[in-house]
């Protein structure tokens, strides 16, 4: 049985070391240039250097994304690029473009080089093409079925690693290359820069009445009808672990740093919790399903694993995510007084019930009972966000974490 690894996105330093202690095996960013996640947060050099290096101190693998359909203006930058990466060391760059690649092999042939989803990776001719030019790692299109994944895990090397997406947001594009934001926006997705238009509302137009709209309703509040569910395979880890996949690999580098939290702790204890004990991992699929949900989800899909979706994967009546829980910040260093340090994230008030969210599975119901700004004067609640706090919560807290208020019974 091939052990997989757990691979979570950060969207920022401070996630990145939030992922790590709550259970990734690896994680994925972007740097500043050439990822499919222009708008997200990303790392600069220095950023990236210490992520790397808060990683590696624990154990965990570091990937940085240069997926983009490059250009011919790009290339040049690419190189430049992929040299400063040299000196760093990530542990694998996430490539979709041949022409990128090439760079890459060139430059850094010490850095392992992970084939993205975006470069549409259907078959295993396609995993024995790249693995024949020196590819560890194929990320599967996320159009494939399990049965599908089987049969390349039987006929590619052993060694050759295949990555498959086991949660986050679906796109309505084949893999990601989608136009629809290009033509409407002039933001292209394949260069980073995606609007999500299929999270619109839309209305049909008939050719030879042009100018005329016909609203298209589901109920009361219309339709959004390019707008998927979220994958979520919680409760198949088993079938993921037979089908031979490497790695499980969570969506999400624009998100905060509790959805980071939730999602790796939730898969890790399930992924250990199979591997341990099947029994164990399906008496807790409960608890998986639970905290799952905890946070900020659009209803869940299988996707594509159990054969072609219908209509079930879509979402007709809501371009909105669901909400159960508001993220307040990080716990941090503690002081002389048993206060920790935090940079708040959402609006909290002494007195106030909240949650500490631990990496070991513990949810422990707390009480604001005072909150210090930094030059130590005391404050009745903490109204403006991405301020530094002093806070006590009466109970020991340990660095990473999570301070979160349930919005909903």
């Amino acid at each position: 049985m091939r052990k997989p690894e757990l691979l979570v996105p950060a969207s920022s330093l401070e996630v990145l070391k939030v992922a790590v202690v709550f259970g990734a095996d690896a994680v994925y960013i972007g740097g500043e240039a050439f990822g499919l996640r222009a708008k997200a947060k990303n790392f600069s050099m220095d950023e990236m250097r210490e992520g790397i290096a808060f990683a590696h101190a624990r154990g965990v693998r570091v990937y940085v994304t240069a997926n983009i359909l490059a250009h011919n203006r790009d290339l040049e930058g690419v190189r430049s690029y992929f040299e400063e990466l040299k000196e760093i060391g990530p542990d694998a760059l996430i490539i979709s473009d041949p022409g990128v690649y090439q760079i890459a092999r060139e430059v850094c042939p010490d850095i392992e080089r992970h084939i993205s989803t975006q470069a549409n990776n259907t078959n295993y001719g396609t995993y024995r093409f790249w693995h024949a030019l020196g590819a560890k790692r194929v990320v599967s299109a996320r159009e494939l079925s399990l049965e599908e994944l089987k049969e390349i895990r039987q006929n590619i090397p052993e060694e050759m690693e295949i990555e498959t997406f086991v949660h986050g947001a679906m796109c309505i594009s084949y893999s990601g290359r989608c136009l629809l934001s290009n033509f409407f926006t002039g933001r292209d997705a394949n260069q980073g820069a995606c609007t999500h238009p299929c999270r619109w509302k839309y209305a049909v137009m008939e050719e030879s009445r042009p100018g005329e709209y016909f609203p298209v309703y589901e109920n009361e509040r219309g339709t959004y009808i390019f707008n998927s569910k979220d994958l979520c395979m919680i409760e198949h880890i088993p079938d993921l672990v037979e089908a031979g996949i490497d790695s499980f690999k969570i969506e999400g580098r624009m998100k905060t740093a509790l959805y980071v939290a939730t999602v790796a702790r939730t898969y890790r204890k399930a992924i250990d919790d199979y591997l341990e004990d099947p029994k164990r991992y399906e008496e807790n699929l409960d608890w998986y399903r639970s905290q799952i949900s905890n946070c900020t989800y659009r209803q869940f899909t299988t996707g594509f694993f159990y054969g072609k979706p219908s209509g079930e994967a879509q979402i007709y009546d809501s371009n909105t995510y669901a909400k159960d829980y508001t993220y307040l910040g990080i716990a941090g260093e503690r002081d002389s007084r048993g206060c920790c340090h935090i940079q708040q994230r959402n609006k909290f008030s002494v007195g106030e019930e909240i949650e500490l969210m631990k990496p070991d599975g513990e949810n422990r119901a707390v009480t604001v009972k005072a909150i210090y700004d930094e030059e130590g004067n005391p404050m009745e609640s903490a109204p403006h966000p991405k301020q530094d706090l002093w806070v006590d919560l009466g109970t020991e807290t340990e660095c990473y974490d999570i301070l979160r208020r349930r919005e909903i019974d």
